[in-house]
C-alpha cells in the first residue's frame, strides 16, 4: 500500500492547524528539493535541509522519521501529481497526435517551475528501498503505461508498420524531456508551448517519416 502523501502530526503535538502544517510541510519539501537537486541524496543530510528550510533539526523529525521518507514524499507527490494532471487533461482528447502534444506539454509544464524536482525524480530513484521503491516504482509506471499508449495510437495512425520498438520510442520521449533540467529555462525564446510544440514535432518527424521495411524492420523515407 502506498504510504501517505503527508507525515502525520504526532499525538499530542500542536500543529496550529491543517492548512498551517501542509505549508510547513511543502515548505520543508521545497527546501529538501532544491538541496538533493543541488548535492545529491547522498550528500543531503537532514542538517542542511533543516538549515535550508530555516526549521530546527528537530522540527524536522516531528515531519519526517528519516531522510528517505522525505525523498519519498518528493518523488510520490510529484509523480502522482504528473499522473492526475495528464488523465484530466486527456479528458475528451480523442486524437493520437494531439493527445501526445497534451502529453508533452503537461510535462514540461508540470517541470517548468520546478527544474529541481525534475532533477531530483530523474537520478534519486534507486535510492529508495523496500516498499517506498516499489510504491514509487509502480506510480511511475502507471505515468509510463499511459504515455507509451498515446505513443502506440500514434504509430497506429500514423505509422503503421513502420516497426519502431513502442518501448523505445516511449523511453526516448522521456530521455529528451527529463534532460531539459540541464538546459531550459522558460523564457520568451523558449515558452512551455512553444518547446511542447518543437519536441513533438521532431518526435512525429521521426515517425511519420517511417515507410515498413521488407524485412519488418523500420526504414527511413529519405534512405
Amino acid at each position: 500500500m502506498f504510504e501517505s502523501f503527508e507525515a502525520g502530526a504526532k499525538p499530542g503535538v500542536t500543529t496550529g492547524g491543517r492548512e498551517s502544517y501542509d505549508e510547513r510541510l511543502n515548505h520543508i519539501l521545497e527546501a529538501a528539493t532544491n538541496v538533493i537537486a543541488r548535492v545529491g541524496y547522498g550528500h543531503a543530510s537532514m542538517r542542511a535541509v533543516a538549515k535550508a528550510a530555516q526549521v530546527s533539526l528537530a522540527g524536522m523529525y516531528h515531519y519526517f522519521d528519516s531522510k528517505e521518507k522525505m525523498l519519498f514524499l518528493i518523488q510520490f507527490r510529484t509523480f502522482n501529481s504528473l499522473l492526475q494532471n495528464l488523465r484530466e487533461k486527456l479528458h475528451g482528447v480523442e486524437e493520437p497526435v494531439e493527445q501526445l502534444r497534451v502529453m508533452v506539454r503537461s510535462h514540461i509544464g508540470y517541470f517548468a517551475t520546478d527544474m529541481a524536482a525534475l532533477k531530483v525524480c530523474s537520478h534519486e530513484l534507486d535510492a529508495l528501498t523496500g516498499s517506498r521503491y516499489e510504491d514509487l516504482r509502480h506510480l511511475r509506471h502507471q505515468y509510463y503505461e499511459l504515455t507509451r499508449a498515446i505513443i502506440e495510437r500514434v504509430f497506429q495512425s500514423r505509422a503503421p508498420g513502420g516497426g519502431l520498438d513502442e518501448h523505445v520510442a516511449t523511453m526516448a520521449l522521456f530521455g529528451t524531456l527529463n534532460w531539459l533540467y540541464r538546459w531550459y529555462r522558460p523564457g520568451p525564446d523558449y515558452s512551455v508551448n512553444g518547446l511542447a510544440n518543437q519536441i513533438t514535432r521532431l518526435f512525429l518527424t521521426g515517425i511519420i517519416g517511417l515507410k515498413p521495411a521488407a524485412d519488418g524492420s523500420a526504414s527511413s523515407a529519405e534512405s
